[in-house]
């Protein structure tokens, strides 16, 4: 096993791999958004809040660059997520209304969605990233009665990383139900003003959601087992309200380019509160230990 890069140690090259390759995805991710705005036959407001919302995900490699190269856990979970939503947020602005998407556009997704799918096996079935993905953040700790600022362990239990998964997929409830908000404000533009109250509404709820989010994920990696229950609850409430919002004001296209990826993030978060249930009962029952990253 390679062991765990230190801040004078050259990381190892599947390390440096998975660097290049998430400075590539990010580029690659501004250039196909733009591609797809220039060949796009409707640029609405519609597809410049999809648009913006998609060129953002730029900023989420480069976070997660910062991650690996420092090491975290947390950049398995936080990887995998944004590489699903990634291909989401593309991939809805590839396929146009009506009629087929140009081929350059095809092309650039392919070409983007491989290079997620690249990401997420680097990340979760390379051993030298795994060895190295292992360092805590620095905070102050008292050795001998001394302070002194260095990486440590976080004081809580050791937590399963599929809870890891799906608490960073709950925090992606909130944006994905903000874009379609604020996408539905074209329509309210086009004359139909009697739904502003009902828009006002998902915005708020929206925010909220981040909210109700960061409580839940506070207990849910300090062990609650009622924590994991009522996010799967909140998962289920969350989808209940976006979808027939999404399908009422912005119709059958906006429920598939917009539903859908919350769909997904929602069963990503349940699937990794199950897996977490499950491995702890194979651990109860003698045949292992708590796995802190998923497999």
């Amino acid at each position: 096993m390679v062991a765990a890069s230190s801040g004078t140690q050259r990381p190892p090259s599947a390390v440096r791999l998975l660097v290049g390759l998430l400075a590539v995805t990010a580029v690659a991710t501004v250039a196909i958004d733009l591609l797809n705005w220039w060949y796009a036959p409707d640029r609405d407001f519609a597809m410049a809040v999809r648009s913006g919302w998609a060129m953002l995900r730029a900023l989420g490699f480069v976070i997660l660059v910062w991650q690996v190269r420092r090491g975290r856990p947390g950049a398995r979970p936080f990887g995998l997520i944004l590489a699903v939503t990634t291909i989401f947020a593309i991939g809805r602005l590839v396929v146009p209304r009506s009629g087929v998407p140009p081929l350059a556009g095809a092309l650039g997704f392919g070409l983007l969605a491989g290079l997620c799918v690249a990401v997420v096996w680097l990340l979760y079935r390379s051993p030298g990233v795994r060895a190295h993905l292992v360092r805590h953040p620095a905070r102050l700790v008292f050795d001998g009665g001394r302070p002194a600022w260095r990486a440590a362990p976080p004081r809580r239990p050791p937590v399963a990383g599929w809870l890891l998964v799906a608490r960073v997929s709950a925090f992606t409830y909130a944006p994905l139900m903000l874009v379609p908000a604020l996408v539905s404000i074209g329509v309210l533009v086009d004359g139909r003003l009697g739904a502003t109250p009902v828009v006002l509404g998902w915005l708020a709820v929206g925010f909220a959601t981040s909210y109700v989010v960061l409580l839940i994920s506070f207990f849910l990696l300090r062990g609650s087992r009622w924590a994991r229950r009522l996010l799967v609850a909140f998962t289920i409430a969350v989808v209940a309200v976006d979808l027939p919002l999404c399908w009422w004001l912005l119709g059958v296209d906006g429920l598939i380019r917009d539903g859908t990826p919350l769909v997904s993030a929602g069963a990503l978060a349940v699937y990794g509160v199950w897996r977490a249930g499950r491995a702890e009962t194979t651990m109860s029952d003698g045949a292992g230990s708590p796995a802190t990253d998923p497999e």
